[in-house]
């Protein structure tokens, strides 16, 4: 039994993970997430891709095929950095869930999901961005000018 924990730990510290999923509207319609990942040393290769449960939006695997009515409203890529990008059209009014895959060969896949809003989505922008995945740094730095009592003249 020990052995047996052990070699699932291992396997689990040594996979790759879904660090951050951030999104924001790159146009009124039209949303952009963005999936930051880190892998492991052994396959520096990975692929990516977006679904909607069952149904795939899009994919960086060339052995798995779009869901059709996404051909034309979803596209995934991977930029440096370890970080995998959706840029999809036409988002539908309400709340959708979006999920972020992360495949290495021969290696479990890692995901996260996140529930995304139309009407409270922050357009794109280096303020949105922050707030969203920066939000302890910016309020410690707002608390900290509060502490030292600057007085802008």
């Amino acid at each position: 039994m020990f052995l047996l924990t052990t070699v699932l730990l291992f396997g689990f510290a040594s996979g790759q993970k879904v660090i951050q999923l951030t999104y924001c509207s790159v146009n009124v319609d039209d949303l952009r997430m963005d999936c930051k990942y880190s892998l492991t040393t052994e396959s520096p290769e990975a692929f990516c891709k977006y679904t909607q449960g069952a149904r795939l939006l899009d994919t960086t695997d060339p052995d798995e095929e779009q869901h059709a009515p996404f051909k034309n409203r979803a596209k995934v890529r991977i930029f440096p950095g370890n970080n995998c990008r959706l840029l999809f059209k036409n988002l539908p009014n309400g709340k959708s869930n979006f999920t972020c895959n992360i495949k290495q060969t021969d290696s479990a896949t890692a995901f996260k999901t996140s529930v995304v809003e139309k009407k409270l989505l922050l357009p794109c922008s280096a303020w949105s961005v922050l707030l969203q995945s920066c939000s302890g740094l910016l309020l410690t730095l707002m608390t900290l000018l509060m502490l030292l009592e600057i007085h802008w003249q």
